[in-house]
């Protein structure tokens, strides 16, 4: 079994930044996919960075530039620097591992575990 867990979300205004972790618990966290999504309300789970075991990451155009996907194998954590926020990105962030696959997939469905989530709010 996995755990997941992540933190760092709250409140900020526009053009400002919040970094989100996620901690991991279980299963060997350096052999697995990372990624992060977010959900809005009446919106579908949206994938936005990934990264693999060996450090590649991939981004969603709607972030890329502006989001950063790290990973510390040693503290068993994920991060996600987000910059430049805009009133848009408000949602509920997730992060989530696939032990499947080598490679990042987009899909949501693609993912073993989930966190339960963290709100980011981006006033105007």
């Amino acid at each position: 079994q996995v755990q997941l867990e992540e933190s760092g979300g709250g409140w900020v205004q526009a053009g400002g930044s919040l970094r989100l972790s996620c901690a991991a618990s279980g299963r060997t966290f350096s052999t697995y996919v990372m990624g992060w999504f977010r959900q809005a309300p009446g919106k579908e789970r949206e994938f936005l960075a990934g990264i693999t075991r060996g450090g590649s990451t991939n981004y969603a155009d709607s972030v890329k530039g502006r989001f950063t996907i790290s990973r510390d194998n040693a503290k068993k954590t994920v991060y996600l620097q987000m910059n430049s926020l805009k009133p848009e990105d408000t949602a509920v962030y997730y992060c989530a591992a696939d032990f499947t696959r080598l490679s990042i997939s987009r899909s949501a469905r693609a993912y073993d575990y989930w966190g339960q989530g963290t709100q980011v709010t981006v006033s105007s």
